[in-house]
């Protein structure tokens, strides 16, 4: 997980005693399962800002080509896993989908069953202010988790998906919740050497999955992967199989004014 402007915020790790953290209590405001991604959330057919061996394609073409499906709760987001590519062509088609809705101080719980893997893969769950990106602020995130985002603090806390410690109003997406009891989060990220209301604008969430680009594309080389990265999306499709994220749900959760 990422928080930027470049290193505004220094990762604090805290013993219990010296901060204390949560106190204010949300409520849910978006509840995002199954078929409620397609009203919550639109898909961009843009070029990849990350310059990955991608081509993101529309909501029409997605569903067509089974690259994003639902369930009555689960959605799907993959990439194709089935074409060879021309070398010289445009990239693998996959996804890139932003929420309709903006957040400023708000608990956002990505329910995540299962992450795109493989070799040249760079899955991102992120939210960033999409009208004046990246001086809106950006919150990177993989994986399964909670995020808290305040005037005062970005705290993030990550459970296992059958961990004990999952707290109840979590783990049954209940209406409202307040995070004083869960101890202390993962990565703690204060309102000190940076002021949050000014660097960090309304967010969008925004969900894609490129291949290769500028950082993956980059480590590439050191991860034992095959070839190259660009040569490897082109030519082994059947690799991408397991290229796909498996979503329960996304529930947001504001405080009310």
């Amino acid at each position: 997980m990422k928080v930027s402007r470049s290193a505004l915020f220094p990762l604090l790790v805290l013993p219990t005693s010296s901060v204390a953290f949560g106190g204010k209590t949300y409520f849910r405001s978006s509840d995002i399962v199954g078929p409620a991604f397609y009203n919550h959330f639109n898909w961009e057919a843009i070029d990849d800002p990350t310059h990955g061996r991608v081509n993101y394609v529309d909501e029409y073409t997605s569903i067509r080509q089974n690259l994003t499906y639902v369930s009555p709760d689960t959605f799907i987001l993959r990439a194709d896993h089935k074409t060879v590519l021309d070398m010289s062509g445009p990239g693998r088609n996959s996804v890139r989908i932003i929420s309709k809705k903006t957040y400023t101080t708000h608990i956002a719980v990505f329910d995540v069953r299962h992450m795109p893997q493989g070799c040249g893969t760079w899955p991102a769950i992120w939210e960033t202010q999409a009208t004046n990106w990246p001086d809106g602020g950006e919150i990177d995130i993989v994986e399964a988790f909670v995020m808290e985002r305040t005037e005062q603090h970005i705290s993030v806390w990550f459970w296992a998906r059958h961990d004990a410690r999952v707290p109840e109003e979590v783990k049954e997406g209940l209406f409202s919740m307040n995070t004083k009891t869960w101890g202390v989060p993962a990565a703690y990220f204060p309102n000190t050497n940076c002021d949050l209301t000014e660097y960090f604008g309304e967010h969008n969430i925004i969900i894609n999955l490129t291949l290769c680009g500028d950082w993956a594309g980059n480590v590439y080389s050191q991860s034992g992967c095959p070839s190259t990265c660009v040569d490897f999306v082109n030519n082994n499709p059947a690799s991408f199989a397991g290229a796909y994220f498996d979503i329960a749900a996304i529930r947001v959760y504001e405080p009310r004014a």
